[in-house]
């Protein structure tokens, strides 16, 4: 016999956060979140999320043991401005019981048809900026701190229970052997010159949040056309303001501005803290903080989170001038491997500008979907 209990209290959101510690706890590719991040995530009053979504959160219970999870979201944005009805759902784990899955399932699918909307889609967080897809290829590579991993089992609950493909995403590497100057160093100067920009480089975070708000705003402009994007609002910019741009290198944020300083360009790049949080054990204590300060300074594999370019510069070379400036920075830091965030299939620009470094995919993932109608 399954039972569903929806969360409500915060004894009960640690119990949700710890649970998929049970599932992976021998696995050498799973990486854990750090609790207190996680459940800092899921306050209602730390995140400002829960300004424009509602969520249920929810466990599974065998014989009295927890056997599965699940957040079942409604963004309202996505719905009323967007006009798309779909009920998201993610933090999706489970034993090997398809009992236990489709029993949870039943609850996003409930609360979806008594809010009148047309269709569920999982997993997804949130918004754009958290984690997505479920693993379908590459359970061999260890995951990352923006990704969600899961054992092959998944993906056979949501087929048996007549999910179906939505969207598909890549996540693709290469070393930084690969990277050729010469590809770009000249074009560089030559975009530089025609279009009158000039590339901003920063050793310090404090220099770089005054100019962060910008850069949310050109992520949203950058985007848009992409489907399922939910634009960032302001109080959310403040949010990942704290949580993210004080947590990288100041030196692996490049910006591109124009002759006045209207920002066109941006990125941002992370160290890979995948074995500083296994060694972390979801804690920051009392040896958790070391390793992770150990892998910022020292990591010598990087993950590119986020680039964006304005609308109106891009196909016209702007990011040769951001590829030039971590050329130098990672040969300065002696970088192996350049990791990329999961993108959709779908993004072919992204591809294309990629292409020289000749990256592999090594990783598959996707959402599903099914109608409630």
């Amino acid at each position: 016999m399954i039972r569903i209990e929806e969360v409500t209290t915060k004894a009960g959101l640690k119990k949700f956060v710890n649970f998929p510690f049970t599932i992976y706890k021998d696995s050498p590719y799973w990486v854990p979140p750090i609790i207190s991040d996680e459940l800092d995530s899921f306050d209602k009053e730390k995140n400002p999320i829960f300004k424009d979504a509602d969520a249920w959160f929810f466990l599974a219970y065998k014989n009295d043991k927890i056997v599965g999870r699940l957040v079942a979201i409604i963004n309202w944005i996505e719905v009323k401005e967007q006009k798309v009805k779909k009920i998201r759902f993610g933090w999706f784990d489970f034993i090997d019981d398809l009992k236990v899955s489709k029993a949870l399932l039943k609850k996003v699918e409930k609360k979806g048809k008594e809010n009148g909307l047309d269709y569920m889609e999982g997993p997804v967080g949130f918004s754009n900026l958290d984690k997505v897809g479920v693993v379908t290829e590459g359970y061999e590579h260890i995951g990352n701190m923006v990704t969600w991993y899961n054992k092959p089992y998944y993906v056979n609950h949501y087929e048996q229970l007549n999910f179906k493909k939505e969207k598909e995403y890549l996540e693709n590497k290469f070393p930084f052997a690969n990277v050729k100057p010469e590809f770009f160093s000249r074009i560089q100067k030559l975009i530089k010159k025609r279009y009158q920009l000039r590339n901003l480089n920063f050793s310090k975070t404090k220099d770089v949040m005054p100019m962060a708000d910008k850069m949310f705003d050109l992520f949203n402009d950058s985007y848009a056309s992409l489907s399922s994007f939910v634009p960032i609002n302001d109080i959310q910019k403040e949010h990942f303001k704290k949580k993210y741009i004080s947590f990288i290198n100041p030196e692996y944020i490049k910006f591109v501005v124009d002759k006045n300083d209207t920002l066109v360009a941006f990125s941002i790049v992370m160290p890979s803290f995948s074995k500083a949080l296994q060694k972390a054990k979801g804690k920051l204590f009392p040896f958790g903080a070391y390793h992770l300060l150990k892998a910022k300074k020292n990591s010598k594999d990087v993950i590119f989170y986020l680039i964006g370019v304005h609308p109106e510069y891009q196909n016209k070379g702007v990011t040769a001038i951001l590829f030039y400036e971590y050329y130098k920075t990672f040969k300065e830091k002696n970088i192996e491997n350049c990791i990329r965030t999961p993108e959709l299939e779908e993004n072919t620009a992204i591809r294309q500008l990629w292409k020289n470094f000749d990256p592999v995919t090594f990783r598959r993932r996707r959402t599903y979907r099914k109608n409630l109608k």
